[in-house]
């Protein structure tokens, strides 16, 4: 077994194996619900064995106090280390599911559930000598702090959770945002230290980590931040759960659950708020739960009902009803949000009466997986600043893109032009409008972005002056022309 230190590299390599490995009998879809966990065991497995060596150390190998619970940041008991799992040959998924539950019951404040549905035991699909082989292939790294930094584990999860989607690509918007649109929603909401961070569909997490990223960009204390997530997906919020461990955060709490129709995140008088909210939720969600919303218990309604068959002015509310006094959010919708008339058009009506809504920006086609629609990104806050009350800035970024084969890219230089535009808050020909609340009104509320954003063809055209010029010439050269062919004519009759 290796003992040295892990490049990132590697440890990607080393994953992209272990699915590989499951090849065949599992579907793509499905290998995250098997790996991710496996990853997490061998990671807190490893972890616990340094903590034994170093209270080994500490105690002159006085073995009672190096398994004491206050040496170890998780406690594995009795043969639910991954070492009793490697020596097991028969009934493996047996012995998997055995190690795992016992793990989540001696750490059930933190760790309850966090492994997830998976059916280790069902031999049709993950033979004894399969999962022999997917042990052995995870057992070739020691994963403890001094051979991977939590970070760098974080960041192979990360990859993982890219590389899935690139595997099935038509499923993968549901748990996987690009990081540069996730890099420009944390640029724009901008958290800082001390502060309460909270996705309301937080999928695996990545929103909630950019915010820890973005702290850390900022030189701040990124422990000092609270982050809230919740998401329907089993599978999704049991890895988010891990990928914050990974990651080396210790204030969270991720909550599996229904977020439209059972929020759970409450304090005394209703609904928790929180400093940031940001989310990219399901677009345009069918079955969202339209029947409760007339009368929310949540008194989320605050500015009407959304249509029974899309969900995304349901999200947008809740978003809104879950800020505090002095809150700020951010939130990716696709451009239909913007100008569908009806119910959401309401909605919108209430919502920019309220003067919560600062921004809206148009992002460049086929840049999320698996779907060709072009998203919006909608940018709110409790108490706007005064210079920017009564107006929305619009920004059309429709051309801020690398155009790709399959996909298009939004890259860092991009990234940064949008959040500059958005920063200076000033008209730019062609990007960026500062739209009054008397033109949104002459436009009935609709957001749509070419109605304030109008492009400035460069067509080239003369002035009138020459045009008159030139038609006047062409006019005389005809009446030439003519004359010219009247003459020919002439000789011919005669």
């Amino acid at each position: 077994m290796n003992n040295e230190k892990i490049t990132l590299s590697q440890l990607e390599q080393y994953l992209s194996k272990a699915a590989w490995i499951l090849k065949g009998p599992v579907d793509a879809s499905d290998f995250k619900v098997y790996i991710f966990p496996l990853l997490f065991f061998k990671r807190i497995s490893d972890v616990y064995d340094e903590e034994y060596r170093i209270a080994m150390e500490e105690s002159d190998g006085d073995e009672e106090y190096a398994t004491l619970p206050e040496m170890h940041r998780f406690e594995i008991p009795d043969d639910c280390h991954w070492q009793d799992v490697r020596e097991t040959t028969t009934h493996v998924g047996v012995a998997i599911e055995k190690a795992l539950r016992g793990i989540e019951q001696a750490n059930q404040e933190f760790l309850y559930g966090i492994f997830g549905d998976a059916q280790w035991s069902n031999k049709n699909k993950l033979s004894d000598a399969l999962l022999i082989n997917l042990i052995e292939h995870f057992s070739q790294y020691q994963l403890g702090n001094q051979n991977v930094e939590p970070d760098m584990l974080g960041n192979a999860y990360e990859y993982l959770i890219k590389h899935f989607a690139d595997l099935t690509n038509k499923k993968a918007g549901e748990f996987y945002t690009p990081r540069s649109v996730v890099h420009l929603l944390g640029l724009i909401l901008d958290p800082h230290e001390g502060e309460t961070i909270y996705d309301p569909a937080c999928g695996t997490g990545g929103m909630l980590l950019e915010c820890v990223d973005d702290l850390k960009r900022n030189n701040e204390d990124y422990r000092t931040l609270k982050l809230y997530g919740q998401e329907k997906n089993l599978t999704s919020s049991a890895i988010a759960r891990m990928n914050m461990f990974l990651h080396g955060i210790e204030d969270f709490e991720i909550l599996r659950g229904d977020t439209l129709r059972h929020p759970a995140f409450f304090e005394a008088d209703g609904l928790k708020t929180f400093d940031c909210v940001i989310a990219n939720p399901p677009f345009s969600l069918k079955e969202w739960g339209a029947d409760n919303w007339v009368n929310d218990p949540y008194g989320r309604n605050i500015a009407g009902v959304p249509p029974k068959g899309n969900g995304d002015m349901a999200w947008v509310q809740h978003m809104v009803k879950s800020m505090n006094s002095t809150g700020r959010m951010t939130v990716v919708l696709p451009h239909g949000a913007l100008f569908r008339k009806g119910a959401e058009g309401k909605i919108r009506k209430q919502l920019l009466e309220q003067d919560m809504l600062e921004a809206v920006i148009g992002l460049g086609p086929n840049v999320f997986y698996g779907t060709q629609l072009a998203a919006c990104v909608m940018v709110f806050k409790q108490n706007k600043p005064e210079h920017k009350k009564a107006q929305v800035l619009f920004i059309d970024a429709a051309d801020q893109i690398r155009v790709g084969r399959a996909q298009n890219f939004l890259e860092p230089n991009h990234v940064q032009q949008i959040y500059d535009w958005y920063h200076n808050y000033q008209d730019v020909e062609n990007y960026v409008k500062v739209a009054s609340m008397e033109a949104l009104k002459e436009n009935d509320f609709n957001l749509n972005i070419p109605l304030y954003v109008e492009k400035i063809i460069e067509d080239n055209l003369p002035s009138v002056e020459e045009a008159m010029t030139d038609l006047k010439q062409a006019w005389q050269a005809s009446l030439d022309a003519e004359a010219q062919f009247k003459k020919v004519l002439e000789k011919f009759i005669q």
